[in-house]
């Protein structure tokens, strides 16, 4: 393909824009033809300035606009199944954002309509795989240097959480990142899931369960821990520590300029995952234009969006049973297996 891909985003909330911005003003190859938001207003805001743009209210106007020809989901996560489901019917390639879709149930009818197809069209967000920290952890792992991975040591903090975030999306908002990071330098599957709750904070919301400390299982005998602490206040923290039989390694430390003045030595701290993992998504969606570009699917699939999902929803049966809970995903399809 010779012309800049067209891409209509779904969403214009907060990663939304995010995503036109980098479309527009920062990825080679593409451009943004088409924005969908029940918010007309939000979405003509978050596309002002980029020319020959069409702003519509629902997702199929949008996908039928002239000059789409693949799409980036970036709305709701109850939103994406549809999404999904309206792009594979119209042989659109689409990159989703995580969840791909939050419950088990929706997430299989995607891989389901994937796999009728024969060829795969969707790329899941998991944006971490295209970190360079993380990126460099992996090929650490792989090689073998430091030997088998015994433990992954994770933390995952946010400043505060939005209005409407519940005790559920802990796990299927936030800890799903770990859970596809911990599949992708393990390349072990998850296979039970415990989920400890230490007296919640002062700074969350009434009836929020947060922190949360989530201890997974792997195929392989590795365990994953996972603390996640959305209202933390200080910053975003994302953090992971590898244990293995010959060594450790540790990414994820603070980010930003170190200030020395009036007798303090200071670090910032990001305060939001658009500023940490910026170079990620960068890296992502570029990674994702070129290959659609060339005919290509690349990244995390609709299999590990799905396996994310079925770890996640597990997750919240421990939370709130407070029990080990078996982690059972299945076969994936011939599709995912190549």
């Amino acid at each position: 393909m010779s012309d800049l891909l067209g891409v209509a985003v779904l969403g214009a909330g907060h990663m939304g824009a995010d995503h036109i911005r980098r479309l527009d003003r920062v990825v080679s190859g593409a451009r943004v033809v088409a924005v969908a938001d029940p918010d007309t207003a939000r979405a003509k805001e978050a596309a002002a300035g980029v020319d020959g743009v069409t702003v519509h209210a629902d997702t199929e106007a949008a996908l039928d606009a002239h000059g789409v020809q693949a799409v980036l989901v970036a709305s709701p996560g109850p939103a994406h199944e549809e999404a999904l489901l309206a792009a594979f019917a119209r042989g659109l390639p689409v990159l989703c954002e995580k969840p791909m879709v939050p419950d088990p149930a929706g997430a299989l009818r995607v891989v389901v309509a994937e796999a009728r197809l024969g060829r795969r069209l969707a790329q899941i967000g998991f944006m971490r795989r295209y970190d360079s920290e993380y990126a460099r952890l992996k090929a650490l792992l792989d090689s073998g240097r430091l030997g088998r991975p015994l433990m992954l040591h994770c933390t995952h903090r946010n400043v505060s959480s939005p209005p409407g975030f519940t005790s559920a999306m802990l796990m299927d908002s936030s800890v799903s990142h770990e859970i596809d990071a911990a599949r992708w330098l393990l390349g072990e599957e998850l296979t039970a899931v415990r989920v400890v709750r230490p007296r919640p904070s002062g700074g969350a919301p009434a009836g929020l369960a947060d922190p949360q400390f989530v201890l997974f299982e792997t195929e392989g005998g590795a365990l994953v821990d996972v603390e996640v602490f959305v209202n933390c206040g200080f910053g975003y923290q994302v953090r992971c520590e590898a244990v293995c039989e010959a060594g450790s390694a540790r990414i994820g430390e603070d980010h930003g300029v170190r200030v020395a003045h009036a007798g303090a030595d200071t670090t910032g701290i990001p305060q939001d995952y658009l500023v940490r993992f910026a170079d990620a998504y960068d890296r992502e969606v570029q990674a994702w234009v070129d290959a659609t570009r060339h005919g290509r699917v690349t990244g995390p699939s609709a299999w590990d969006g799905y396996a994310a999902s079925v770890a996640a929803e597990a997750g919240v049966r421990s939370l709130e049973t407070g029990q080990r809970v078996t982690v059972e995903p299945g076969e994936p399809p011939a599709l995912y297996r190549a």
